[in-house]
């Protein structure tokens, strides 16, 4: 895994590194003054070569040196989500690159954060199947001796990359290889690491706890469910915020049986549940002033004789029955119980992040998760937290009129509604185990947290870690707004 480290522009490390990366401004006009005194040769001849298109790859023979890229940002979002996918889209194409030398197109703190994340993020391989070359060292460049505030920069760069590397590995693991024990021992290995508690409950405990949704889903599995509570609390903390995460380590449908060619990335269905680890770890390594509690709900949706079938009433945690219409509307019975326990804390906030509806693709693409919950500030701090994350989040509704459609004849829910607007009723019935008075936010990220299409700007073909950054944002920022009040 390779490190972000920052760097002088006259330091070994900057003239030691394979290939140097340099950005440009839509005129072709390279922008780094880290460089603009000593290398001015270097600088006008990479000028001269850059190309069209996007991304201009310059061999030592052109400028002396193993090699050069530039980008050129004539496209894209401005600000600092633009300098991340430019850096990152780099990083995405260098494939034998070991040492790296990323210039900065000025040398402020938040630039330098922008330029080691979105270098961080696309240096991301998955390699645990097979070797592969990976970067191993990243030299961001800045004028003159890095300052504290550019050097905790690359800190914080560093600390938010290793949890989106720790969701997009999870994601990326094999089903065979991460049932739902071996994410919670995983969650358990990453939380005593980091200083958080860690609380397991086995599918003998969920059965005697009462927790129907875990014990239906996982029951057709000859691995059972999980559910897992970690535990962030640092001194004098502002308030209390609780994550839960939908963790189904590997979704056939159930009896509900999904066609074989759908079922060909399920293994990225417990998506949710890798953001909220990550997000709990990551929030404890840096130091945020609000407590934390992750929830993660894991079970595996296997058909078999044990399996439940539709038809099937179930008890949730709490007292709520449930008719199952569809074995393959499973995320929401585990996240309903992780959410009735999760509430039972008290906390001051509850966010849940789910790969939950085929409804959200179609909705909102495969790029932008839709946001939804039961208070309209805390839904817009999410959608403004994404935004300066970098993650593409988008408000939507909770339609009052599709709430009839969950009615059941014979008990209190169906777990599914309306097909029209399937995301929007999903979040309804997850609305249904949220207390009055506490703030709720649902986010689907069923499209965003994997990519199946090419690789782009930073983002990998595969599990993305989408959610990680958007979680950490909402808590640094809500840390502050209630340190104030």
């Amino acid at each position: 895994m390779p490190t972000a480290r920052i760097a002088a522009a006259a330091a070994s490390a900057v003239t030691s590194a394979d290939t140097m990366v340099l950005l440009a401004d839509a005129r072709g006009v390279i922008l780094a003054p880290a460089l603009a005194a000593s290398r001015r040769r270097l600088l006008t001849r990479a000028t001269e070569a850059i190309g069209q298109g996007p991304i201009t790859t310059l061999p030592g023979s052109v400028i002396g040196r193993d090699g050069i890229v530039v980008v050129t940002r004539d496209q894209g979002p401005a600000g600092t989500e633009g300098i991340r996918r430019a850096v990152g889209s780099a990083l995405l194409g260098l494939d034998t690159a070991a040492r790296v030398a990323v210039v900065c197109p000025d040398p402020s703190p938040t630039t330098v954060a922008a330029v080691a994340e979105g270098a961080r993020l696309g240096a991301y391989r998955f390699t645990r199947y097979k070797s592969a070359p990976t970067c191993k060292r990243i030299d961001v460049v800045v004028p003159g001796e890095p300052d504290r505030a550019q050097r905790d920069a690359v800190k914080r760069a560093n600390i938010v990359a290793d949890g989106v590397y720790l969701a997009r590995d999870l994601v990326n693991t094999a089903p065979n290889d991460l049932g739902p024990a071996d994410l919670a021992d995983i969650a358990r290995s990453e939380a005593e690491r980091s200083g958080v508690g860690v609380k397991i409950w086995d599918d003998r405990a969920l059965r005697k706890g009462g927790f129907g949704g875990l014990t239906a889903v996982g029951q057709g599995s000859a691995r059972g469910p999980r559910l897992v509570r970690l535990s962030y609390r640092p001194s004098k903390a502002s308030a209390t915020v609780a994550l839960v995460g939908k963790g189904i380590t590997f979704d056939s449908g159930g009896l509900s049986l999904k066609p074989p060619k759908s079922m060909e990335t399920m293994k990225c269905d417990m998506g949710g549940a890798a953001a909220v680890l990550a997000a709990v770890i990551t929030a404890a390594r840096l130091k945020v002033p609000v407590a934390v509690t992750g929830w993660l709900a894991v079970a595996e949706n296997m058909p078999s004789g044990t399996a439940q079938r539709p038809g099937d009433v179930i008890t949730m945690r709490g007292g709520t029955t449930v008719e199952v219409l569809n074995t393959d509307a499973e995320g929401r019975l585990v996240l309903a119980d992780a959410m009735v326990e999760a509430a039972a804390d008290g906390p001051d906030a509850m966010l849940d992040m789910a790969t939950l509806t085929g409804a959200q693709m179609i909705a909102l693409g495969n790029r932008v998760a839709g946001v939804m919950g039961n208070d309209d500030q805390q839904r817009a701090a999410v959608v403004a937290a994404g935004g300066d994350a970098g993650e593409m989040v988008w408000p939507m509704p909770l339609p009052e009129e599709l709430r009839a459609s969950l009615d059941s004849p014979i008990a209190d829910l169906a777990n599914i509604g309306d097909r029209n607007g399937g995301m929007l009723t999903a979040a309804l019935f997850l609305r249904e185990f949220v207390p009055d008075g506490l703030p709720w936010t649902h986010i689907d990220i069923a499209g965003p947290a994997f990519n199946e299409a090419a690789p782009h700007d930073y983002t990998p073909k595969g599990g993305t870690g989408f959610g990680v950054r958007t979680l950490v944002e909402f808590l640094e920022t809500r840390s502050d707004q209630w340190n104030q009040s």
